[in-house]
């Protein structure tokens, strides 16, 4: 198994999801290192290493697993390191397995839809800022808003001026021992909430 880390000596959320479902840690083990940082130049270095890395682990002839937080082909690191790796060796067998992304296990946990019948849906990273969010509001019946960290206070204020507080729900670590389920947003201004 491979799984990702944010820098050495951490842990690893994906590894901790593959434990909670009763998997044992294989003998065979290898964190790789993805800062979380936005210089370009930083992530391709890091995202170079771990490739080589798994490289180097198939080199043996055995298969490499890179674990994820939900699925492979969402927002995920797991797509950086196949680049990665087929810029290394372009015959490179890739197998993905489909996971389950946090917006429709959020869905699932809230027994809501995401959508019906011919209703539109938008799902971004709230890092494009909120005039980005009140722009494609009109534009949407659904939007879902991922990492809202940095933003949180800021969306709140204007879901709150748009009249839509009592149609938003803010959710964390779905289908982990922590999840938390926050309908009432106005509760959480001011708070620190967690990147997931």
């Amino acid at each position: 198994w491979t799984y990702p880390i944010r820098r050495p000596g951490d842990g690893s959320y994906a590894l901790d999801i593959a434990r909670r479902a009763g998997l044992g840690l294989p003998a065979a083990h290898t964190p790789l290192v993805f800062p979380m940082t936005h210089d370009a130049q930083i992530l391709a270095r890091y995202w170079l290493q771990a490739a080589r890395t798994v490289l180097e682990i198939l080199a043996t002839g055995r298969d490499a697993v890179f674990l994820v937080e939900g699925d492979a082909c969402t927002y995920s690191t797991f797509t950086y390191l196949v680049r990665s790796l087929r810029a290394l060796d372009g015959e490179i067998e890739v197998e993905t397995i489909a996971g389950v992304p946090s917006y429709h296990a959020s869905a699932a946990h809230l027994g809501q839809p995401l959508a019906e019948s011919d209703e539109t849906l938008a799902i971004l990273p709230a890092g494009y800022g909120v005039d980005t969010v009140e722009r494609l509001l009109p534009e949407f019946d659904t939007l879902v808003l991922l990492k809202v960290k940095p933003l949180l206070d800021d969306l709140i204020d204007m879901l709150e001026r748009r009249g839509l507080l009592a149609h938003s729900c803010f959710l964390e670590k779905v289908g982990t021992p922590d999840e938390r389920i926050v309908r009432d947003l106005s509760c959480l201004k001011g708070e620190k909430v967690n990147y997931l």
